[in-house]
């Protein structure tokens, strides 16, 4: 049996039915620390370039996109539910875009999700440069706060990765963009579906299922980059009662299939992106290599076709996150059948 992806969308926010609050409106000049800088917008920003999948779906949740002018770095396809809102905004960029593409369209906020974009060593530029043309850059608190991304790859988490991060990261580009009232229902939507799904996964009381998640590979015979202890899908499985089977605190760290197959988790999770960086981006590679594979293809897992495969952006801080942790639920009640 092969579990399927899940794609839930925002679907919860249509079925808020509590009466908006007021509306609070931002007062500008707005100052925020971010990261250990500080950033000032004299106004509501126009022109905005997304450097991100997840700060691009977090403002097409908090309805700007008339105020977007381009986005870049995707990893699957638009949700659903922002279809409309992206058809209006030109993508600059599959991938990394260059400094000048985004700069070219005179921004007036540049976000992103990653600090390895736009940081001491960014690469699509440094906030100094940014800075110097007098266009705030904003890296989302997840990817900062209990995290040390100077120490190469993807990072290290320094503290465990929380949830709130992410929060504070919609409430801040609803602030930015004086959207707050719908920032807040977003946020509240989303809290709503992550204690239903907690709630779900600790009542079929499983002992001791554990997991591995597989995000990709530099190539098929190398090592897989697997989620480590204190990331994104870490955090889901500590809410969901899994235990990881990787122990290291590097973000995504490469662990030999050897030594995977040894800890034999219950479950193997997959991801699956449009990205075609890497082979192993494509989740198809990925389910041929571990049924054929002399190592992998024994695993109790694999035998027993616990595979389940969930969307890259759902392992990031993005709107997604919430899918994921729903997608795994879905499949820990397979474990208890």
């Amino acid at each position: 049996m092969q579990f399927p992806s899940l794609r839930a969308g925002l679907a919860g926010l249509a079925l808020l039915a509590a009466t908006p609050a007021p509306a609070q409106q931002t007062v500008y000049p707005l100052t925020l620390d971010n990261c250990g800088h500080k950033i000032t917008f004299p106004a509501r920003p126009d022109n905005v370039v997304t450097v991100g999948q997840a700060a691009t779906e977090v403002l097409y949740a908090l309805g700007v996109e008339d105020r977007m002018a381009g986005t870049s770095l995707w990893f699957n396809s638009v949700m659903p539910a922002f279809a409309e809102a992206d058809a209006k905004v030109e993508r600059i960029a599959d991938n990394t875009p260059s400094f000048e593409s985004v700069v070219g369209k005179r921004p007036g906020f540049v976000p992103t999700m990653y600090e390895w974009m736009i940081g001491p060593q960014g690469a699509v530029g440094t906030r100094e440069q940014f800075a110097d043309l007098g266009i705030p850059a904003y890296v989302m608190p997840p990817d900062c706060i209990g995290k040390d991304n100077l120490s190469g790859g993807d990072g290290t988490r320094t503290a465990d990765f929380d949830i709130a991060t992410l929060y504070q990261s919609i409430a801040e580009m609803a602030a930015i963009m004086d959207r707050q009232d719908q920032g807040a229902e977003v946020i509240a939507a989303l809290k709503a579906r992550e204690a239903k799904a907690v709630e779900t996964a600790k009542a079929l009381s499983l002992p001791d299922a554990s997991a591995v998640v597989w995000f990709s590979s530099a190539d098929m015979d190398l090592d897989p980059y697997v989620a480590g202890q204190r990331g994104i899908p870490a955090w889901m499985m500590r809410q969901l009662g899994l235990r990881n089977v990787v122990q290291s605190d590097e973000e995504w760290p490469t662990v030999g299939w050897e030594a995977i197959a040894k800890a034999d988790p219950s479950v193997v999770v997959i991801a699956k992106m449009d990205r075609r960086r890497f082979p192993a981006d494509d989740y198809e590679k990925k389910l041929a290599f571990l049924k054929s594979d002399p190592v992998t293809s024994q695993m109790t897992a694999v035998r027993n076709g616990r595979i389940l495969i969930i969307d890259a952006e759902a392992m990031h801080p993005a709107l997604q996150i919430v899918d994921g942790l729903e997608a795994l639920t879905d499949g820990m009640k397979a474990l208890s059948q």
